[in-house]
């Protein structure tokens, strides 16, 4: 069963979330070039795979067969924003970034929240 993309659009990129979530990588990506070198294979690391991992899922959802695969992916999504909230927290309270770095990110996985809640509710 192919789901018809439940009007959702023909592709993930046409999801408003999806695109919300590459911006949310991207600011992660920018923001973690300023962390210290140490933190290379840390946190900087973890921070990109959990931003990265948003925008995957919703995709790799939006491309599976079945309602409940989507919605899963979509959960995992939500997962990983959580995980960059937290990670960001913890830069802040390092000293790696200050708090007015992370007011858009921190939107970003705000509205990512938001918009995967409703999305598996229309599912």
């Amino acid at each position: 069963m192919r789901m018809g993309r439940l009007n959702v659009g023909k592709s993930y990129s046409d999801l408003r979330v999806w695109n919300t979530a590459i911006s949310l990588a991207l600011e992660v990506y920018r923001i973690t070039e300023a962390f210290p070198s140490a933190e290379r294979f840390g946190l900087t690391a973890q921070l990109r795979r959990a931003a990265v991992s948003v925008p995957s899922n919703i995709a790799e959802g939006h491309a599976r067969s079945t309602r409940g695969e989507y919605k899963n992916c979509l959960s995992v999504a939500r997962g990983s924003v959580a995980e960059v909230e937290v990670q960001l927290t913890l830069a802040r309270a390092l000293g790696y970034v200050q708090s007015p770095v992370l007011a858009k990110p921190l939107d970003y996985c705000d509205a990512i929240s938001r918009m995967i809640t409703n999305l598996k509710h229309a599912l």
